[in-house]
């Protein structure tokens, strides 16, 4: 697959996801950066971040009181790899489903290019759709 389809698989996934999370569905984020970059990509729905000061399990609950489920979207290096799985794991175990249909198609389409979230404006963005 070169640039162009890859970049297309992602700008695909990424209107999917902004229609999902237009609609209420919140998206879970890494931190700050991660969430500006999404917003700068059109996201106008809920999005929560992961790195708040809580331990996981509680952002688990929280997510799950406060909104049901979600779409789990960590980066998509070792590090977001290891916290995607816990995340989808820990959901699991309260029988709620998050999707992670967003973070697998953007992993598929970005690597090489980036593995973070944050860097996909500079990517994807406007100028470059």
């Amino acid at each position: 697959m070169n640039r162009e389809q890859r970049y297309a698989l992602a700008h695909r996934a990424l209107e999917s996801c902004i229609e999902e999370n237009a609609e209420g569905t919140v998206i879970l984020v890494e931190g700050l950066r991660d969430e500006a970059a999404l917003r700068e990509l059109g996201f106008t729905g809920p999005i929560e971040k992961l790195n708040r000061g809580w331990p996981i399990d509680r952002v688990v609950v929280f997510i799950t009181e406060e909104y049901g489920s979600c779409i789990v979207l960590m980066d998509w290096d070792r590090t977001g790899g290891r916290l995607q799985k816990r995340l989808m794991d820990s959901m699991g175990s309260l029988d709620i489903k998050p999707s992670d249909e967003c973070r697998r198609a953007l992993s598929k389409a970005m690597k090489p290019d980036t593995m973070c979230v944050e860097d996909l404006p500079s990517f994807l963005g406007e100028h470059n759709a």
